[in-house]
Formats: structure tokens, C-alpha cells, sequence
């Protein structure tokens, strides 16, 4: 089965996973998200000895377009080397609901090419976003 997403934000999403700093679990995390622009921006997981300060790989990868100018995105990619696909934690679905559109593709990849995809309303439905800030009534 092909991927649902370009060879190019794949290899971004291993690259950003060989990247990760996970001393303490051993999970390397990479996510690699294309903007609506076109370009592709990376992050990774970066644990720290107080655990609680530890920053998910789509965390860190969306804060990257962030400062670079990008608050919107067409497509997510999540890179693990584990046998089972890992999708966002519930955290980090919050912050992409922020930035990305209830429809926009999630895709869980691994080191065999296998992949688990879906829109963002289907793992975080009816999810709290600014315009649950703006829409008073």
C-alpha cells in the first residue's frame, strides 16, 4: 500500500525522528507537517529529567512553523520505528486542532512504510478551538 503522504514529508518526519532526544524512554518521535504554503517544517520529541517538561515531536514541529511564519498546515506525518503506529497524544491533538482544519490528514508512518491515517475530527471530535473563544452566544 502506497503512503498517503509525500516521500519527501516522510523522509522529514524519519530525519526529525533520528533528531529525537529520549534519554530517558528510548521512544524516538519524529513529525514532519506540510504547511499550507507548501513547505515542510520538522520536529522531534525532547525529554528532559523532570518528565513532566518533556515536548511531544508535533509539539515541537508546530512551534517550528510557528516561528518560521506558518500557522497553517495541509498535512501531519508522525515517525516511529516502533511495530505499532503511534498516533498524537492527547495533548498534542489539542495544540494541532489550534492550527489545523478538522479535516486535514494525521498520518502514524514507521521504518516498514506502514501507516495508519486520519482527520484530525476523527481522533480529537468536537475539539475546543478559537472559535469556541470567539463565538459568545
Amino acid at each position: 500500500m502506497t503512503l498517503p503522504i509525500s516521500e519527501a514529508l516522510y523522509q522529514a518526519a524519519k530525519d526529525a525522528f533520528s533528531r529525537a532526544h529520549a534519554p530517558y524512554s528510548q521512544f524516538h518521535v519524529g513529525a514532519a507537517a506540510q504547511t499550507e504554503s507548501g513547505e515542510i517544517v520538522k520536529g522531534c520529541n525532547v525529554e528532559n529529567a523532570s518528565y513532566g517538561l518533556t515536548v511531544c515531536a508535533e509539539r515541537n514541529c508546530i512551534s517550528n512553523a510557528v516561528v518560521n511564519g506558518h500557522t497553517k498546515f495541509a498535512v501531519m506525518a508522525i515517525y516511529t520505528e516502533q511495530e505499532k503506529l503511534t498516533p498524537p497524544c492527547g495533548a498534542c491533538r489539542q495544540v494541532i486542532a489550534e492550527f489545523f482544519r478538522p479535516d486535514t490528514l494525521i498520518v502514524a508512518t514507521n521504518h516498514k512504510r506502514a501507516f495508519k491515517a486520519w482527520q484530525l475530527q476523527e481522533i480529537l471530535p468536537d475539539a475546543f478551538t478559537p472559535d469556541d473563544l470567539i463565538n459568545k452566544d
